[in-house]
């Protein structure tokens, strides 16, 4: 990823089927904070799906994948909960549990078939929910006098910066977000824009989401 606090999720949680050789795979995604929410999102998932052969599993928590667990939840050792692990890591997808369901359909798969169908059911789910990169953004607010407001608003909309939020009192406030390496540049424009440095101060920071479009170079 091009900055170090950008990292890759899923857009929301979902699910997604496979039918490979008359066995139906079912991976269900989510996006989760902590190993609590992964553990309670792998039980609810299992026990609504109590009746199938396999409930397998495999979760990955922080940017640098501080946490990892992954189950095989009794398929051949090394044939379901790993490939699942390891296709997560292959995506660069962070903060997220699968559980993939199996009914088993009467034919029996290899193991490479079923490392296959494993990874398989875990790619194309996550691409058909859809992937969106987090980028971490810096909230700034600046306070400016009525008369340079429309040349203000004039650069703000020419670097497409987003405008959190406007407030009109004895001068006007005015709430952006940056990227974090778009901080800095954009002070000194600023600053040069106005002839002279802004009351302006640090705000929160969050995380925004942009949609990573299929094919889309991601890291």
């Amino acid at each position: 990823m091009s900055k170090e606090a950008d990292f890759l999720t899923i857009k929301e949680n979902g699910q997604h089927e496979l039918v490979i050789k008359k066995s139906r795979f079912i991976a269900t995604l989510a996006r989760v904070q902590d190993e609590e929410e992964a553990r309670d999102f792998i039980a609810a998932t299992s026990k609504k799906y109590h009746d199938a052969t396999h409930n397998t599993y495999a979760y990955t928590l922080g940017i640098n994948d501080d946490r990892v667990k992954s189950s095989d939840n009794g398929e051949p050792a090394g044939t379901a909960g790993v490939p699942e692990l390891k296709t997560l890591q292959l995506m660069g997808l962070k903060n997220v549990a699968v559980v993939v369901t199996r009914y088993f359909g009467g034919i029996k798969l290899e193991a490479g078939g079923l490392i296959r169908a494993y990874s398989s059911s875990v790619s194309e789910a996550a691409e058909a929910i859809g992937i969106v990169r987090l980028v971490k953004q810096q909230e700034l607010i600046f306070t400016i006098p009525y008369n340079r407001y429309d040349k203000v608003d004039h650069f703000l909309k020419e670097k497409e910066v987003f405008v959190a939020g406007t407030e009109y009192g004895v001068n006007i406030t005015i709430s952006i977000y940056l990227d974090l390496d778009q901080i800095d540049p954009f002070i000194s424009d600023l600053i040069e824009l106005l002839n002279g440095e802004p009351n302006l101060i640090k705000g929160d920071q969050r995380y925004n989401e942009i949609p990573v479009k299929s094919g889309e170079k991601r890291f």
